[in-house]
């Protein structure tokens, strides 16, 4: 529009107008910066791939909102010892302020948490553990199409051997078992309240047809319900017993390697139930540095890349 070059415009605001060769963390930026000036009571840890599914340990404070003052440190890796020597480097008093810091079931993370912020809590996010339990329904989903998709080769086969026309099973719906299965990815992710008719019409006539995919969905939606439900901890405690028991009777070996996990990470999860925080902020940030690195088209200079997203949301 003006006559300038792109490229040479970029160029120029890289070594000119931006403060860039000035920035007192370039040298170690690949690697690591920090903004202790922006530690929060409540913070947020996780991770995310920069470029080519590289890892960066991401740390922010929730007080900012995903705005201008986000991010107090990213660190390349997710060694859980880099990690705490790079954090370190914060002044003690400030780390002892943090109150709660929410991260996901990583075990790294949880050292980092423990070592760096000793007067803080720990919240597992709920959001990891509704995935388990969701990704536990699709496991069983998916297993069942497989068989439907060898039945429905199987039939086409025989057909065409006997030069017939083939005799597959269509539900009221429109669906082949095949299709159905593949169609009901979506409703099963979701609470019945929120299926259209449709969905509706087709959940009907997958439970029918696979009692053990209700079965397994209806403990997911229980889980789901125990963390909408605005409850006690004591009583989060009694529900997620009984929860305990139904997915012992029911049998599933992924719904009980869930029941597992969580009896691991017991106490933090409990504590979501405290201040109902999540890890929601971690995961918005990660969103906007994805998007940023999209309109960049991928990232070429890592350290110009950090400099820019300092300059935005530190």
């Amino acid at each position: 529009m003006y006559g300038v070059n792109g490229k040479k415009f970029r160029r120029q605001y890289k070594k000119s107008l931006s403060d860039f060769k000035d920035w007192h963390q370039k040298q170690h930026a690949e690697d690591w910066i920090l903004y202790p000036k922006n530690l929060s009571e409540h913070l947020s840890l996780d991770e995310v791939a920069l470029s080519q599914g590289e890892l960066y340990t991401v740390l922010t404070s929730k007080q900012a909102k995903g705005k201008k003052g986000s991010i107090v440190a990213i660190i390349k890796g997710t060694k859980s010892e880099e990690t705490i020597d790079k954090l370190l480097k914060i002044d003690r008093k400030l780390r002892l302020k943090v109150k709660e810091v929410t991260l996901d079931m990583a075990g790294s993370m949880k050292l980092v948490a423990k070592r760096c912020f000793s007067n803080a809590v720990q919240v597992v996010d709920r959001f990891h553990v509704q995935k388990l339990a969701a990704e536990a329904v699709q496991e069983i989903r998916v297993k069942y199409r497989w068989e439907a998709i060898d039945s429905e080769n199987e039939i086409l086969k025989q057909a065409k051997e006997k030069k017939a026309k083939p005799e597959i099973q269509v539900f009221s719906n429109g669906d082949t078992p095949k299709q159905l299965l593949a169609r009901s990815r979506y409703l099963l992710y979701k609470s019945r309240e929120k299926w259209t008719e449709s969905q509706g019409e087709r959940a009907e006539i997958l439970f029918n047809e696979y009692p053990d995919l209700e079965k397994a969905y209806n403990l997911s939606d229980k889980l789901r319900k125990i963390y909408n439900q605005n409850t006690l901890k004591s009583v989060a405690m009694l529900k997620l017993a009984h929860w305990f028991k139904d997915v012992e009777e029911s049998g599933f070996k992924s719904f009980s390697t869930l029941k597992n996990t969580i009896t691991n990470h017991y106490n933090d999860i409990l504590n979501y139930f405290e201040r109902r925080s999540t890890n929601a902020s971690a995961e918005s940030f990660n969103s906007k540095i994805k998007q940023f690195r999209m309109q960049l088209r991928g990232v070429k200079d890592k350290v110009f890349f950090l400099f820019r997203l300092s300059k935005i949301f530190a």
